[in-house]
Formats: structure tokens, C-alpha cells, sequence
């Protein structure tokens, strides 16, 4: 508890301690009456100046203006029957107030899981100075600059490891407990926490555009999102607690007088009482209090499963998600090209990869060097000789003083070497040694390791379609398409053509259904905006397709789509649960009260106990780890 809740038990503990009393000690006449005001002034006295605030500021018609109007109307009721019965009254606003601090805790507890979050903002970052370590802010840390990152420590910015390994703590970026190692050349980004060994990071971005920094702007952004929901509820209270006021006035007039028009005894004080009850029983706690709070925890709890979702609104569109397109590489794929086959027909695979990875040596074009991983040796410069890059064809060099060229089928036409017809899903790198074709490499781009898990999860989640578009050619495009189980493929596509696209796929899907885009890349920004839901891969995705997306995936694991997918249906069946449930309780309890059936401390469940429920409904959101 904070200093505020542990105030507010004190005063609950103190007023029900002075209301037991009263009713077992017997005290009467004016020192009764002033025992039972200061109890209750001490647990309603922030009530009463929270109704008077809102009478004059033009906002009276909220749950403190109903509290206040129905307990100050029990009191002065009890004074004009000359009863001295003050219980009901005290006891409204007690249960009131357990009610709030129930809430408070709630909302306490909510808060606290998005505050773990913020623990990864970095406070400093190490330079090395003189031969000594310096802290400093990291706003101040340049570009291109050499970080120390000591075991315990969080890595304050983006960069790329030059020295040094060590195992690191990413659940706080990505939900996943199982710590990552990391070396020389790896890309490490900010938030994670190095539990090892000392690294020494050369840092790529500014402070402020690290993913870090981007993870607390979008989760800080999110709550000043309102999704529909949340604006129902406002609209609401704003048509709801006028009416149920004026009800209350009219239940409190009109019975009377019509007793007196008919010529019958008023009963004045019975029907004061029943307007009084409509009020207490009327107050909209639940559905005011829940409904923020449900959203709220939804986004926390996705929050620490790595699926970051900027704002109420985009949840509930999330919910309704029937249609995910994908782009292919770096979302379904892992953008990383490797060797995925080789036909020789000289000589062994081995000796024609060589050849290949030396011809290609000096380029530093991501083929060249998939084909050296894929050799794995030393590059011998002195073996290689004659280098001549032909544009948009190849490289031709002399390897131990024998001609090889690497290259396209345009490069072996261009040397009027007969090759071969291919149609190998990939790039195909076709190798001349000698003046004579060799043989061809095929060069793919590798699937990532969820990728078809996480297409049938999305079609259990109750996704009706999956489609996959992608600039690359159509053999490599349906290869992985039939690969990970996506029911339409559409290759070959720019950017302008990904966004007919989803515009066609949008005004094929139904009414109520919306359809989602999962992208990396910044040719997908256009892509992610147009649609009714952008999910960006947040790890390796581009800065611009982040911006653009209204959900990030912090780890780029495509199987977490799915995840935020039922994550944000148990968050809106939650708030439609709440809904639902108390707006029946409370206009069946308005009606058994308006004709007398309910009396105060009925009233008081209606209420209290409405947004007891309610609340304890909404904190489930924060539950994701099964779902």
C-alpha cells in the first residue's frame, strides 16, 4: 500500500470502529448526533469536497455528487423523523470508501506491472576515459561511440558488441525468461540486461530513438487512446447520471404529490427514502472504474508477453482481426540469406563453393557474403586476383590463376557460356571456372523458426485468412508460402502494388471483420497504415515501420500475432462482461427500489459490491501467461 491507501484504511478502521461503538455505548440526544457526524466527516469528508469541486466547476453530476446528495439526504431525513438512526448512512459511505481503496489497490497493482516495465530506462551509460569508466547520460552519448556494459547492468543504447561476451536478460523487452548469448558483431539493443561478462558496445542510434526509448513512448502513449468501449462508458455517464438524478427528484415529488391531489396522507419521508436508495443503488462505479482499468491491464499484461499495443482503440480492433496479411522477408522469414543448395557438375560441392566465395571476396553485396559463411575459410587475398565487378551481372576473377565467374544467367550469357535452365526457388548464383559452367548455387532466405506454428495458431485463434505478399520472385515466394500453410501468396510486388493489395483485401472482407498487417520493413509503412491494424517486428524492423504500426512485436517471433490476438478478446470479453453485469444488477436493483422492495443496505451491494466484482473481473487481464 501507498501512504495514500494506508491513510484511507486508517480513516475505514477509525469510522467503523466509532459506528460499533455508538451502536453498543449508549450515548443520546446532541452528543449522539455530534458522534455520528464527525464519523462520518471522517470517512466522507473527501466525498463532500470532491461534489462541492464538481458543482463548481459544472461537473456535478458524477459518483461523488450521488454519494454525497444521497448520505447528507439519509441524514437529514433521520433529523426530520426525529429517529437518531445515523447507521445508513455512515454505512453507505463506509462500504463506499471500502470500495474505493478496493479499487485503488486494483488499479495500485496494475500500475505496478507497467512500472516493472519502465525499470528497463536506462539511468546511465559507462565511457571509457583515461583508462577509467565514466558515467554519463545517455542523451549524451554520440553516435559511433564505444559504451562499457558491466555484468548487472542494462544496456543503455542500441549498438553492435566489438569485444567482449555475455548472457543476457531480455524478458523485460520480450516476455521470454530464457536468457540470450551474445558476442563480438552481434546487435544488442537497449533494455536488455547483461548478466555475465563485460561488453564493450558500439553504440548506432541516439538515446532517443533506441528501443528503449520507443518501448516507454508507445506504453506512455497508450492509455490517452480510448477505444469505443471507453468511450461508451463517457458518453454514458454523461446521458446516464443527469436522468437518473432527475428520476430520483421525480420518485421524491411526483408519488406525494399525487397523495395530495387525491386527497391521501403524502408520505413525504417513505418516498425521500426510496429517491434516496435510487441514488445510492444508481451510482455508476462499476462501469466508470472497470472499464479503463481492464484496458489498462490488458495492455500491461500484453506488455510483458513483448507484444506492445499503443492504446485501447487498437486493442479492441485487434480483437476483431479475421484477415492477417504478411509481408515475407524478416516477418515470415529471417531476412538472413544462406546456402540452401548446390549442384556441381565438374567437380565436388565444396571446391565449387570456394571458388565462388573467392571470386566474390572483395563485394560486400549480402550474397557475396552468405557465400562466404558458407565456406566458412580464410579469405587468402593472394589467391585472388584480376577482380572485375560486372554491373548488375556478377564478379570475375582469377582464383590460383584460374578464370571463375559468379553471377546471374545474364553474366553467363554476357560470356557466352552455356548454362543451365533453373527454376530453384532463390537466388541462384551460377558459377564459370575455366571458361566452362561449373554448376549453381542456390541462395534462400531462411524461414523463421515459428512461422508455420504461428499461421496455425492464427487460424485457432479464429483467423479467417492469411495472406503473404512480398517483392521477391514467385518460386522463393510460393516456396515459403507453401512452407508455412498461408492460404494466398501474391510475389513481385513494390510497395504501391502491397497497398492495391490490402485495399482489394479490404473491400473483400466482411463488415465487421478487420483485417491486420504484419511488416518490418519501410517500403511497409504505407502498407501498415492503410490497414485497419499494423503489427511492426520491433527488434530488427525499421524505425519507420514501427512508427507506423499500432502494434510491435518486441522479439520479431511471428508465433506472438497470435498471442496478441487472444490477449486483446479476453480483454474485450472482460469489459463487455462488465458491462454487461452491471448494468443488469443495477436497473434491477433501481426497480426494487423504486417500489420500496430494497432498503439501504441493499442499496449498498448494489453499489459497492457491483464495483467490487467488476474490478476483480477487470484485473484477469493482467493474467496472459496461458492465454
Amino acid at each position: 500500500m501507498n501512504r495514500k491507501q494506508r491513510i484511507m484504511l486508517l480513516r475505514i478502521l477509525a469510522a467503523a470502529a466509532l459506528l460499533v461503538g455508538l451502536n453498543v455505548v449508549p450515548v443520546a440526544g446532541w452528543p449522539r448526533a455530534a458522534l455520528f457526524l464527525l464519523t462520518y466527516l471522517i470517512i466522507g469528508y473527501d466525498i463532500l469536497r470532491k461534489a462541492l469541486r464538481g458543482v463548481f466547476h459544472g461537473r456535478m453530476f458524477d459518483e461523488n455528487f450521488l454519494m454525497a446528495v444521497a448520505t447528507v439526504g439519509a441524514i437529514a431525513l433521520a433529523v426530520y423523523e426525529g429517529s437518531g438512526d445515523y447507521n445508513e448512512a455512515i454505512a453507505v459511505m463506509l462500504f463506499y470508501q471500502v470500495g474505493e481503496l478496493f479499487q485503488s489497490i486494483a488499479v495500485g497493482r496494475s500500475r505496478k506491472n507497467i512500472s516493472a516495465l519502465m525499470d528497463i530506462r536506462p539511468d546511465y551509460a559507462n565511457i571509457e576515459r583515461d583508462g577509467q569508466l565514466v558515467k554519463v547520460d545517455p542523451d549524451e552519448v554520440a553516435v559511433g561511440s564505444v559504451i562499457v556494459v558491466q555484468p548487472g547492468e542494462k544496456v543503455p543504447i542500441d549498438g553492435v558488441i566489438v569485444e567482449g561476451t555475455a548472457t543476457l536478460n531480455t524478458s523485460a523487452l520480450t516476455g521470454e525468461s530464457l536468457p540470450r548469448e551474445a558476442g563480438p558483431g552481434d546487435e544488442i539493443i537497449s533494455g536488455c540486461i547483461d548478466l555475465t561478462g563485460v561488453l564493450k558496445i558500439r553504440t548506432e542510434k541516439e538515446f532517443g530513438e533506441s528501443t528503449v526509448s520507443k518501448i516507454l513512448e508507445l506504453v506512455e502513449e497508450s492509455s490517452s487512446r480510448k477505444a469505443k468501449s471507453e468511450d461508451f462508458i463517457a458518453k454514458f455517464a454523461r446521458v446516464y447520471t443527469p436522468a437518473v438524478c432527475l428520476a430520483a427528484l421525480a420518485l421524491a415529488v411526483l408519488p406525494p404529490v399525487g397523495s395530495l391531489l387525491l386527497g391521501a396522507a403524502p408520505a413525504w419521508p417513505v418516498w425521500l427514502y426510496r429517491a434516496l436508495l435510487f441514488l445510492v443503488i444508481s451510482c455508476p462505479c462499476a462501469l466508470v472504474v472497470s472499464i479503463p482499468l481492464t484496458f489498462f491491464a490488458g495492455i500491461g499484461g500484453a506488455s510483458r508477453a513483448g507484444v506492445l499495443i499503443k492504446g485501447a482503440n487498437y486493442m479492441e480492433t485487434l480483437s476483431r482481426a479475421r484477415v492477417v496479411v504478411f509481408d515475407k522477408t524478416g516477418t515470415l522469414t529471417e531476412g538472413v540469406f544462406e546456402v540452401t543448395d548446390i549442384i556441381s557438375r565438374v567437380m565436388e560441392k565444396e571446391e565449387l563453393l570456394q571458388y565462388a566465395a573467392l571470386a566474390e571476396c572483395a563485394s560486400s553485396h549480402p550474397i557475396s557474403k552468405s557465400l562466404q559463411r558458407a565456406w566458412g575459410g580464410e579469405i587468402d587475398w593472394g589467391r585472388v586476383t584480376d577482380i572485375e565487378e560486372l554491373s548488375g551481372c556478377g564478379l570475375r576473377a582469377k582464383v590460383d590463376g584460374v578464370e571463375v565467374a559468379a553471377g546471374n544467367g545474364k553474366l553467363m550469357d554476357r560470356l557466352h557460356i552455356a548454362g543451365e535452365v533453373c527454376d530453384d526457388a532463390g537466388t541462384v548464383v551460377h558459377v564459370a571456372v575455366a571458361g566452362a559452367y561449373a554448376g549453381r548455387i542456390v541462395i534462400s532466405d531462411r524461414e523463421k523458426a515459428h512461422a508455420k506454428e504461428a499461421v496455425a495458431a492464427l487460424k485457432t485463434a479464429g483467423v479467417r485468412k492469411t495472406v503473404m505478399l512480398t517483392g521477391d520472385t514467385r518460386t522463393a515466394a510460393e516456396r515459403v508460402a507453401s512452407s508455412v500453410g498461408v492460404d494466398e501468396v501474391h510475389s513481385g510486388l513494390l510497395p504501391a502494388d502491397k497497398v492495391a493489395q490490402v485495399e482489394r483485401l479490404l473491400e473483400e472482407k466482411g463488415p465487421k471483420e478487420k483485417l491486420a498487417f504484419v511488416g518490418d520493413g519501410i517500403n511497409d509503412a504505407p502498407v501498415l497504415r492503410r490497414a485497419d491494424i499494423g503489427v511492426a517486428m520491433g527488434a530488427m524492423g525499421s524505425d519507420a515501420a514501427i512508427e507506423a504500426a499500432d502494434v510491435v512485436l518486441m522479439d520479431d517471433d511471428p508465433l506472438k500475432i497470435a498471442k496478441g490476438i487472444r490477449i486483446s478478446r479476453k480483454c474485450i470479453a472482460i469489459v463487455y462482461q462488465n458491462i454487461v453485469f452491471a448494468l443488469t444488477v443495477k436497473f434491477a436493483c433501481l426497480g426494487l427500489g423504486a417500489v420500496g422492495v430494497a432498503n439501504m443496505w441493499f442499496a449498498i451491494f448494489a453499489d459497492v459490491g457491483v464495483m467490487v466484482l467488476a474490478v476483480l473481473n477487470a484485473i484477469r487481464a493482467l493474467r496472459v501467461r496461458d492465454v
